[in-house]
């Protein structure tokens, strides 16, 4: 076994490698840019080298400065998580050649699979079922056009390198067609350093379905089990589980030994993943998508259910051991599912958030896993995946797996930067999910039921008891009449606060009493009893006729109030006033975002019309597209390359 390992890697997968090299006694080497000097992997590390500025092709995708890190600190191996040069056969033999090994399948099986063209075709001459559809490497958008109309719509434009949902297009009619090419091939060339692209028909209603195999170099494939991952947006997964409550026994076997036909036929070593399609209506019939050579995200849940650490064998089958297990050893027990906790706005269309992490709390308890790269005071920026930790449950069933999570989701407390976690625990208790009637479309049809979008009475009261304890005299007794809490001599007079609503107008929260003894009402409505009372672990209970556990940060004009799991953000009437002004500028095309502008549309002093192009943002490796609202013409005031805040005037259209 090696004694010093190099984590080519960030955030969430390389907290969760060093776990696994600090139980086997593995010196462990973190690498790190300037934005993630201060991050968590880099603190658990025992050893970290500084790669270079924030840009990926100057840090993580590096390769001469991350085998020099390996060099310089004595590295025998490289393990390289997922994402960035996980799946680059070039840096796989560039570590080969510096002495340094790397941690996943030979070169020239990263290089195959790499190519989802070329495997598509490897797994089928292997007998392995594949997904109709057409790719040639070097089809022109032309060509591409062409074999669209024989394949017929809806149809997905898939990258052929990389993975992860980048690039990624669903095409439902002919005349989406040149336009989700262009973004597609831009998408994938940013993510992947490729823009070949091939197409497979869009086959719905469907479930993804996947398996976990593991080979070593003497001679054994096994697999795993699957995993469920049919809960996905935009093509890209959210919550996995394992087993699937829709594949019979039956026919695991015979996704089982697919998948380790398909890893036989690339002669495969170490930790992999075969991705299917199954139709909902021939829970029976399946056929190949692609194959990931390297830990998938959602490695953790089939990890639950064996028993076994995916990442300690992955080294252990580096460093030339056997698996020391086969296919009978391999049976799972109970149910585990996992969901993922991103940084976007599920309110404001999922897209990408960021910022200083105020407070992060992570669910402990029977059943319970998280892999996380959160800690206190750490930047999330949207230069990166926006993937910040995933909460995982298992249970005996399930039907108890299910509750823990949706228990653990609800304890799982992050201030200061948007995520999706409210919207997960609504997706986890769906009737549908409940009963695992499952599908690849099934969070695109529910996402608006999901989104909550305007915060409880109880977050206004939080909030006006939060303001409320701030400016209560703490020690001894000062002027009471210095003191803005609404005492005076006779009948006491209210703090008055003013929010926003969703439509503008204004809405009074009014307060009287102290932190722990006050009387709170929004608007008209009758007054409640409220108390803010602080526990033990830093969260604050809260009395209104039932009890409520609050978690809240207040940063400026922006308080972050969390109520039994639910995340509101909460700005007072003047702040949130200047925002809606600002975003409704009759004339300027703001970023909703923070980014990089990589794609103009449109040139200066050219007549636009309503719902034409005009700006692609990329931001956290997805691109997103602002349209023109009316016709007009607009002044850009961007140029590609140009890093742009949130709120940004990227540009003005003087209407006609």
């Amino acid at each position: 076994m090696f004694s010093t390992v190099l984590v080519a890697n960030r955030g969430e997968i390389a907290v969760r490698i060093i776990a696994t090299l600090r139980r086997l006694g593995i010196r462990s080497v973190a690498v790190y840019s300037d934005a993630d000097t201060f991050s968590r992997h880099v603190t658990e590390a025992d050893v970290a080298v500084r790669l270079g500025p924030p840009a990926p092709r100057d840090s993580y995708l590096h390769m001469e400065r991350i085998l020099e890190a390996a060099r310089s600190t004595g590295a025998e191996a490289l393990h390289p998580g997922y994402g960035f040069l996980s799946e680059n056969a070039e840096f796989a033999r560039a570590c080969a050649a510096s002495g340094v090994v790397f941690v996943g399948p030979s070169p020239e099986a990263i290089e195959l699979i790499g190519d989802k063209i070329r495997a598509r075709e490897t797994v089928a001459a292997a007998g392995v079922p594949t997904v109709p559809g057409r790719g040639e490497r070097g089809m022109s958008d032309r060509e591409l056009e062409a074999a669209a109309e024989e394949i017929g719509f809806p149809l997905l434009i898939k990258p052929s390198g990389g993975g992860g949902g980048k690039g990624m297009r669903l095409v439902e009619r002919s005349d989406q067609l040149a336009d989700a090419l262009a973004g597609a091939r831009r998408e994938a060339s940013a993510a992947f350093g490729d823009e070949t692209l091939f197409l497979e028909r869009f086959l719905t209603p469907a479930r993804h379905i996947e398996v976990q195999i593991f080979a070593d170099t003497h001679g054994t494939t096994v697999h795993l089990g699957e995993r469920e991952c049919s809960l996905q947006r935009r093509q890209q997964k959210i919550v996995e589980e394992t087993p699937s409550p829709f594949v019979s026994a039956a026919t695991r076997e015979r996704l089982g030994s697919a998948a380790i036909a398909a890893g036989a036929s690339v002669n495969y070593s170490g930790a992999g993943t075969v991705e299917f399609i199954v139709g909902c209506d021939r829970p029976d019939r399946f056929f190949f998508m692609e194959m990931n050579t390297r830990l998938q995200v959602e490695h953790p849940v089939t990890e639950m259910v064996t028993g076994l650490d995916l990442v300690e064998h992955q080294l252990r089958v580096a460093a030339g051991e056997p698996l020391g297990f086969g296919q009978s050893e391999t049976r799972g027990v109970g149910h585990a599912i996992e969901a993922r906790v991103y940084a976007e706005d599920p309110g404001n269309g999922f897209l990408p958030t960021g910022g200083r992490v105020l407070m992060v709390r992570e669910p402990r308890g029977e059943g319970i896993r998280v892999d996380s790269g959160l800690a206190d005071e750490s930047e999330v920026g949207t230069g990166y995946d926006p993937l910040l930790s995933k909460v995982i449950a298992w249970g005996t069933d399930r039907a108890t797996a299910l509750s823990r999570l949706g228990h653990a989701l609800s304890e799982t407390v992050v201030l200061g930067v948007g995520t999706n976690i409210s919207f997960l625990r609504t997706l986890v208790g769906d009737p549908d999910v409940v009963a695992g009637r499952l599908d690849t479309g099934l969070v695109e049809r529910l996402s608006e039921g999901l989104v909550a979008r305007e915060p409880p009475t109880v977050a206004y009261a939080a909030y006006a008891l939060l303001r409320l304890r701030g400016i209560w005299p703490k020690g001894p007794m000062v002027d009471p009449w210095d003191v803005p809490c609404g005492w005076r001599v006779g009948p006491a007079q209210p703090l008055t606060f003013t929010f926003a609503d969703a439509t503008g107008e204004s809405l009074a929260v009014t307060i009287t009493g102290t932190p722990d003894r006050a009387i709170f009402r929004v608007g008209r409505s009758e007054p409640i009893p409220v108390a803010l009372r602080p526990l033990p672990d830093g969260a604050l209970v809260s009395v209104e006729g039932t009890t409520r556990r609050v978690w809240a940060a207040i940063e400026e004009e922006t308080a972050w109030i969390c109520v039994d799991g639910e995340t509101w953000t909460l700005r007072e009437l003047a702040v949130a006033r200047s925002a809606i002004a600002a975003g409704a500028a009759d004339q300027d095309i703001r970023s909703p975002m923070p980014g990089t502008v990589i794609k103009l549309h449109v040139v200066h002093g050219e007549r636009v019309h309503v719902g034409q192009p005009l700006v692609a943002l990329e931001a956290m490796k997805m691109e997103h597209v602002l349209v023109a609202p009316y016709d007009g013409t607009v002044e850009v005031l961007v140029a590609e390359g140009d890093l742009v805040a949130a709120d940004a005037v990227l540009a003005r259209i003087e209407v006609l």
